[in-house]
């Protein structure tokens, strides 16, 4: 980069006026001490200004700018691409190996369905629904969600978090057992899947990176013990209140403690023991991981088989389910659309953060790309296609998932698999499922929500960061005790609050320079850096805006008389003549904050205070430019650098500090020629050592602490 020596004058403008009126002694004196300045050269790198475009065209050449790099696009794709666009199963097919993959997916499909079977059924009791649309649910969305999915590990269908949310609203607007309550069910899987597409569409998946880890984690903690307390009732053999609230359900739980049943209570906790140490095994051993997926599957068996031998009449079990595919079916219920609007944002949100987060970490995994708003339209496709089919909302899952990568799965073609394994359940194994315990089912629902309790997060977040922490304890505890849809929207609330709070009190830091070099760091991080006399140098690490605009004017004003206890350099002066906003990590200023800086710059002039601006990015600079900024506070106090900055500022300051001092002392002690001009000399050389990156010290006999700092002329 080119280098551009430059000579700072002695002072300028209202510092040398400034000066002049506070120095004690005679005009002559004062001449003499601006002579006696000598008048070093400094390296300066130029600083570029962007020419400005006019008003009338910035915002068109924007569009069209943007226009033809879409067009451009639009031209260099292919036809691979672009059918690839809208059938995303075209990428992996295309490549499909047959000799490597065909196994793997038919193991991996297999072994899901037969996980997916039985905890369909349970996830559609938790639901509220007959245990068939559980089995709908796993149907027509997988086989959809292969074609048009971009993830080809994700397994689709019934969730539990999902199921839930389901069961708490539509339980408050009809009777579980009404048929209306089933038609809303799947004009739920409708709306969702509507709302899914046109996020998809609309590319608006980054919205959902507003809720936190935090709160998500909070959140599916307390839903998973919210469901795990549901489904007690199973193990206990009396109905309790149906509630997402925690307190309704133990005390419903306590009070019919008086017709507690023995029977469903030890073979649904048999069955869920039993459940638990497969899943346990299948994680901790590479040789049992079969175990793990066909835990369901076994529960079932077990639980069918003790009612087939003993028919206990205490333990309830499925019933009659009806046998076949489902028929195709136009939703119905439209009338209670407007109701279900929120519910649907709360699932499609819910199901966005379940299926988006699990497909992206598997798409790194197996080494391919995933769009996540390619994902959003697949989810919200499946979802319209099941409700013409009566399945109710379905997302990815996260168990489902896990199983079918950890089987090997490669393509879509193990959903595809999974989805012949519930057609084949339904057109002939149903007669089977009549005789499944309600108490199994149970288990298997609680077995798949312990997984969801994140206790350990809650710890993890405590030693790191005590705010998360916070936010992970509001949104359980509100969840736990005010419901789900409270508990979401507190959780999103605060959440969104701390990022509010963070941008509008942003980071600032005093800056000081490491010794030995040019480079210029936070005080309080960097203890041994050193600051200047009449010099504060400022980072602000955010985007200017109007929302914390005031707030870094406070902090700028309070930075005047900033003491940390650092050591300082540099000519003695009693206040702040310069203040420098160091910007390289400022990306964005916006008219409020443009505005405000004016007032600042105005606020200072009328002090004798100069800002000075360093390394502000084109942007920035750009719209600092059209606010008029860089003509009022001036084009030579703009710099590439900081250390720039600060040479220019030291001359400034020094010339004051010649200025101010007793004219007396200038003529007891003047040096002679000889002794002026090898100061000038060694100045100049330490000077250009320091640029070059020589760090080595000109030779001198004086041992005056100030000649450590090359920018500053020694006095002798």
């Amino acid at each position: 980069m080119r280098m551009e020596i430059t000579y700072a004058s002695p002072s300028s403008g209202d510092l040398a006026n400034l000066a002049a009126n506070t120095t004690t002694g005679t005009t002559t004196g004062a001449s003499s001490a601006g002579a006696a300045m000598p008048n070093r050269p400094i390296k300066v790198i130029p600083l570029q200004h962007p020419t400005m475009p006019s008003s009338s065209s910035s915002s068109s050449s924007f569009a069209s700018s943007m226009f033809t790099r879409w067009r451009s696009k639009m031209r260099e794709m292919t036809p691979t691409e672009w059918i690839s666009i809208f059938l995303p199963c075209y990428r992996w097919i295309r490549s499909y190996k047959w000799r490597e993959y065909l196994q793997n997916d038919l193991m991996a499909g297999i072994t899901v369905g037969i996980m997916l079977v039985p905890q369909a059924m349970s996830y559609a009791k938790l639901a509220g629904l007959e245990a068939i649309y559980g089995l709908y649910a796993g149907l027509m969305p997988i086989f959809v969600y292969a074609f048009f999915g971009s993830s080809r590990q994700l397994a689709v269908g019934p969730v539990a978090l999902v199921s839930l949310l389901v069961s708490n609203v539509l339980s408050g607007i009809v009777d579980s057992s009404d048929e209306l309550y089933t038609e809303l069910a799947i004009l739920l899987a409708l709306m969702v899947g509507v709302l899914e597409c046109v996020m998809g569409l609309l590319r608006l998946g980054w919205l959902i990176r507003f809720i936190s880890h935090s709160v998500i984690s909070g959140f599916t903690t307390a839903s998973a013990v919210v469901i795990a307390l549901s489904q007690v009732k199973y193990f206990l053999g009396y109905d309790i209140v149906r509630s997402s609230e925690i307190v309704p359900l133990i005390r419903s739980i306590i009070s019919g403690i008086d017709k507690f049943s023995w029977p469903p209570f030890v073979l649904g906790s048999f069955i869920l023991a039993v459940l638990l140490t497969m899943k346990h095994l299948g994680k901790s051993r590479k040789r049992l991981r079969v175990l793990r997926a066909a835990g369901p599957l076994t529960g079932v068996v077990l639980g069918t088989a003790f009612v087939k031998i003993f028919h206990p009449s205490s333990i309830s079990v499925v019933g009659e389910i009806p046998q076949g595919l489902p028929k195709f079916s136009v939703p119905k219920g439209l009338a209670y659309v407007k109701s279900l609007i929120p519910t649907a944002f709360l699932i499609t949100g819910v199901a966005i953060l379940e299926s988006v987060g699990i497909a992206k970490a598997l798409a790194a995994k197996n080494g391919y790309e995933l769009d996540s708003n390619q994902e959003l339209f697949g989810l919200g496709v499946s979802n319209i296609a099941g409700s013409f089919f009566s399945a109710y909302p379905t997302t990815g899952s996260f168990s489902r998932s896990a199983v079918n990568h950890e089987s090997g799965a490669k393509t879509g073609l193990a959903g595809i698999t999974t989805g012949m394994i519930m057609g084949c359940a339904l057109l002939f194994l149903t007669p089977l499922f009549e005789d499944i315990p309600q108490c199994a089912l149970a288990a298997i629902v609680i077995s798949a929500v312990m997984g969801l309790v994140d206790y350990e997060e809650a710890i993890l977040l405590w030693r790191i960061d005590k705010k998360d922490f916070v936010l992970w304890a509001i949104t359980c505890t509100t969840t736990l005790f005010l419901g789900i849809e409270i508990g979401v929207l507190v959780g999103v609330g605060v959440s969104l609050a701390f990022v509010i709070h963070e941008s509008a009190n942003p980071h600032i830091a005093v800056l000081g320079r490491l010794p030995g070099t040019t480079i210029y760091r936070n005080v309080k991080q960097y203890p041994e850096a050193y600051t200047y006399h009449g010099i504060v140098i400022v980072r602000v690490d955010a985007p200017i805006y109007f929302a914390n605009i005031s707030y870094i004017k406070d902090r700028l004003r309070e930075y005047e008389a900033y003491s940390d206890g650092s050591s300082r350099r540099g000519p003695e002066v009693e206040r702040v003549y310069f203040v420098i906003l160091e910007m390289s990590p400022v990306t964005y200023i916006d008219a409020s904050a443009a505005h405000a800086l004016k007032d600042l710059y105005q606020e200072y002039k009328s002090r004798d205070i100069q800002i000075v601006i360093s390394n502000p990015n084109r942007e920035v600079l750009l719209t600092l430019t059209k606010a008029g900024l860089v003509e009022l506070i001036g084009k030579e106090w703009y710099f590439v650098r900081v250390h720039d900055a600060v040479q220019v500022c030291l001359q400034h300051v020094q010339s004051l500090s010649e200025l101010t001092e007793p004219t007396g002392s200038l003529h007891e002690d003047k040096p002679s020629y000889f002794q002026r001009l090898l100061k000038q000399r060694r100045d100049h050389l330490s000077n250009v050592e320091l640029e070059s990156g020589n760090q080595s010290r000109p030779i001198s006999e004086s041992t005056d602490p100030r000649l450590d700092e090359p920018l500053l002329p020694k006095k002798s």
